[in-house]
């Protein structure tokens, strides 16, 4: 199961209160996240840092997931639940966004191929769905911003979100613009409908 959404819509907290309800009640679960801590992780955060140009980030976003692709495979055949904060929507949302003025609309294409021999179709998809400009004012306490933490910037991600998951059908939007107790039972009570 995936966790999607711009930075600041709450996805990681309410992911890992899942996990530890899930936990509580006997499953096997793996909470993970993209980009990893692997060293292939470590270096899709340092082109970040480092101002690295988008086509090279979103190719070593694609490189570290294709490991990571195998460890999730190696956890869901021992019987874990796997529940991921983020994957390969992310890099096709963000990077799209980076990418579309040098690339055009082309480019969510373009990250949809790269990613297609590596990626695994998640069982479950969770969009949370909030309001640029009430995310980063949640992201404001954090003090550091990150180069993706422009309002501009992530209303196109949001856009390119949307465009990717408008005929998936196991993606479910969350409203993420509500108190995080109410978007915690709601995801619980979908992962509990899409889980045995």
């Amino acid at each position: 199961m995936v966790f999607e959404g711009i930075d600041g819509a709450g996805k990681s907290s309410v992911m890992h209160r899942a996990a530890q309800r899930l936990g509580a009640e006997g499953r096997q679960v793996i909470e993970t996240a993209e980009p990893t801590q692997h060293w292939l992780g470590d270096a899709v955060r340092r082109a970040g840092n480092e101002g690295l140009g988008a086509e090279a980030e979103a190719l070593l976003f694609v490189a570290d997931r294709a490991q990571h692709t195998k460890e999730i495979k190696d956890w869901l055949a021992a019987g874990h639940i796997v529940l991921c904060d983020r994957y390969w929507l992310s890099t096709a949302a963000y990077q799209g966004a980076a990418l579309e003025q040098k690339m055009g609309r082309s480019t969510l294409d373009w990250l949809r191929e790269l990613n297609r021999p590596i990626m695994l179709k998640p069982d479950l998809t969770l969009l949370f769905d909030i309001d640029p400009k009430k995310s980063l004012a949640r992201l404001a306490s954090r003090g550091v911003k990150s180069k993706f933490e422009e309002e501009a910037y992530l209303r196109k991600v949001e856009e390119n979100y949307i465009k990717l998951v408008r005929f998936d059908k196991s993606v479910y939007k969350i409203d993420a613009d509500r108190p995080e107790e109410e978007v915690f039972q709601e995801v619980l009570d979908i992962i509990k409908d899409n889980i045995q």
